[in-house]
């Protein structure tokens, strides 16, 4: 099978994963070279640290916001300045990063999966409402792709039952629910700067609130829970330390300076391709909430394997004759299938804190999740960037249409 003369076969998609498809220019070079020549690494010593933190804040409308190392330090962070007790359930969504899962066991909380819609691989309040007990001591939403959740039934849902909400926006920088930025809806949002994220410091993360007690929690726990400034400062709870260095600051301050045009990019480019590629039959594009804006840190299509061959998995192997690189299912399998969960394999022989749990908390039985595994089967997941050009999008508009033609069911 060889490619259509059709098609342009010596364009090469921007990848996040290298220079081609990232934004990093003289800007960022002349402030690590700042860093570096005044020889002060660490951010508790440094000005980048601080610039990036009321920035960001300013950027996002929020009070605080304060860096850590990694979007999984963030989550933890979230997570430990709720403060739950042992045993405390926290929901979750069956779909998303081991990282943004982890940090709930290590805090000795129960991680209790929502299902999600098969349509956004996204949790309702409805899929929450189902796992709710009187042990939920928070509620994590993870904005996946770039797509919002539904945030106005959540937040009625968790705010009549006193829930705080975390919302892990890793993957949504600026976009919108009723007009206001995700991650500044909930109690805590957790944002990520690893390498593929809109914006990218390597590894990397913040978190954002407008709490002034959760605010002094969060700022301790990435500080290994040290006072700096206090009168009398202590080590006053068990924490870790999760700072960014002062590199990482100045790379992300100026990288913070590109974040709207990148954002505007991947919509402008988002926006052609789907227009493109609308009429393909069998297979459909992911669309935002009404009242919701999406920043496309991917480009997800839902593949009908009646019309198309085996489906997502299909496609993307007809995408290969194209040197166009997809994810078919995303993640594959869902989070509570990897062995952490289904093994209980934590701490020692312990289990803890599974072994606190109640039976319903840890039931990870297939028909508890039919939204989980229909949105898994249907996704085909696709690479978009802020160095995208139309000239890629037309590219990769013709690539999909003709591996589609290629993969069609025979009627």
């Amino acid at each position: 099978m060889t490619p259509s003369t059709q098609i342009e076969t010596n364009i090469k998609l921007p990848s996040d994963q290298d220079a081609s498809g990232r934004s990093f220019g003289p800007e960022e070079l002349a402030a690590i070279k700042e860093v570096l020549d005044s020889g002060t690494l660490i951010t508790t010593k440094g000005k980048y640290g601080r610039l990036l933190e009321e920035a960001f804040a300013a950027r996002m409308g929020v009070k605080y916001a304060y860096a850590c190392n990694s979007g999984s330090a963030a989550v933890h962070v979230a997570v430990a300045a709720i403060n739950p007790n042992p045993g405390d359930e926290i929901i979750t969504t069956s779909i998303t990063d081991m990282g943004a899962l982890t940090p709930i066991v290590f805090q000795g909380a129960i991680p209790v999966f929502a299902d999600v819609d098969p349509r956004t691989l996204n949790v309702t309040a409805e899929t929450i409402e189902k796992v709710i007990s009187d042990k939920t001591k928070a509620i994590i939403v993870t904005h996946l792709f770039g797509n919002p959740c539904e945030m106005k039934a959540i937040m009625e849902l968790a705010d009549s039952k006193g829930i705080p909400v975390i919302e892990d926006t890793a993957q949504s920088f600026l976009a919108e629910c009723d007009g206001k930025y995700v991650g500044t809806i909930g109690k805590i949002g957790a944002f990520s700067f690893q390498q593929g994220k809109h914006m990218t410091t390597g590894e990397g993360g913040i978190v954002v609130t407008n709490d002034d007690e959760i605010a002094r929690r969060m700022y301790l726990f990435i500080n290994k829970a040290w006072g700096y400034g206090d009168p009398n400062p202590d080590h006053y709870f068990a924490s870790l330390n999760y700072r960014m260095t002062e590199l990482q600051a100045a790379l992300a301050y100026e990288q913070l300076k590109k974040l709207d045009a990148g954002v505007e990019q991947r919509q402008k480019m988002a926006a052609l391709l789907k227009k493109r590629i609308a009429d393909i039959d069998g297979i459909e594009s992911y669309e935002p909430a009404d009242g919701s804006t999406m920043t496309y840190w991917k480009y997800c299509l839902r593949v009908d394997d009646t019309k198309i061959q085996d489906g997502s998995v299909g496609l993307a192997k007809a995408l290969k004759t194209y040197d166009v690189a997809s994810a078919p299912r995303y993640v594959v399998k869902p989070a509570f299938k990897c062995r952490v969960f289904s093994e209980q394999n934590t701490f020692g022989d312990s289990h803890y804190p599974f072994n606190l749990a109640r039976p319903e908390a840890v039931d990870y039985s297939d028909e508890k999740f039919p939204g989980t595994f229909k949105g898994l089967h249907d996704i085909l997941v696709l690479p978009i960037n802020e160095r995208y050009s139309e000239e890629h999008i037309e590219f990769l508009a013709a690539s999909i249409r003709e591996a589609a033609a290629q993969a069609r069911v025979a009627q």
